[in-house]
């Protein structure tokens, strides 16, 4: 968080990413920080559909490598049971914990940091975390590094209650539904086209509202108040039975 906020914050770890937003939406804090996509694995589901449920906006992203330890109270594996961590970091840490503790069980949690609190407080728990957990809970690293994927990095979002300004390099974010009929896509899609600008992301998901139906999340390049990326907008709510602008925010430097 210190690369977008810088140091001067009060962090508030949570439990899960509906409470994140929860508590941002209730006035408790004034930002929270999710995971949104992974290079490895993808999207993170909650997060998407936390996205629709709220009236958050992105505010900011940052992407930081991923750098996971294998860790427990005692920094070695006697007594350890199962290992539990997020499902996303366990699909991360997949080939590592097959090949070095396949003898453990495996169980998923609402986040790494909960995995680490457990560690914490019971002997028999390894947990998959960063450095950051390992301190706050004061663990001990078995392994570090235990990621299949060199190169693994997260993208998180900022979401807040206020829309961001122009920034010169700028990333826009929408959420739409279609009608279910041939071409529908197609036809949300023309008005980017029309207007040249370019989409580095579309990606559909169970609207959860229908059998069948779904929701289709947009990046794009540009902020929305940009004339041509305005106008694209415009086409598409023309288009569109559901439209949601989730921000417009400055792109992450690539890590």
């Amino acid at each position: 968080m210190w690369r977008f906020f810088g140091h001067c914050i009060e962090a508030r770890p949570v439990e899960s990413i509906e409470e994140a937003c929860r508590l941002v939406q209730a006035g408790q804090t004034d930002y929270a920080v999710v995971p949104v996509e992974n290079s490895t694995e993808g999207s993170v589901a909650r997060t998407l559909d936390a996205l629709v449920a709220s009236s958050l906006l992105i505010c900011g992203e940052v992407q930081l490598a991923v750098q996971h330890q294998l860790l427990t109270s005692h920094g070695t594996l006697d007594q350890v049971q199962k290992v539990c961590a997020h499902p996303q970091a366990l699909a991360q840490c997949r080939n590592w914990l097959r090949q070095y503790a396949a003898h453990l069980q495996q169980e998923a949690v609402s986040s790494n940091a909960a995995a680490a609190q457990m560690a914490q407080a019971d002997p028999t728990i390894a947990a998959i975390a960063g450095q950051a957990a390992r301190e706050r809970y004061q663990l001990q690293a078995f392994q570090e590094h235990i990621q299949d994927d060199a190169n693994n990095t997260t993208r998180f979002l900022v979401l807040g209650m206020q829309k961001t300004g122009r920034s010169g390099r700028d990333k826009t974010s929408l959420v739409a539904s279609v009608n279910n009929q041939p071409g529908a896509v197609y036809k949300m899609l023309e008005p980017f086209n029309e207007q040249n600008v370019s989409l580095t992301r579309l990606e559909s998901r169970p609207a959860k509202n229908g059998l069948w139906e779904y929701n289709f999340f947009i990046d794009l390049q540009g902020h929305e108040t940009d004339p041509q990326v305005a106008q694209a907008i415009q086409g598409l709510s023309e288009r569109a039975t559901f439209l949601r602008i989730l921000g417009s925010y400055p792109s992450a430097h690539t890590p």
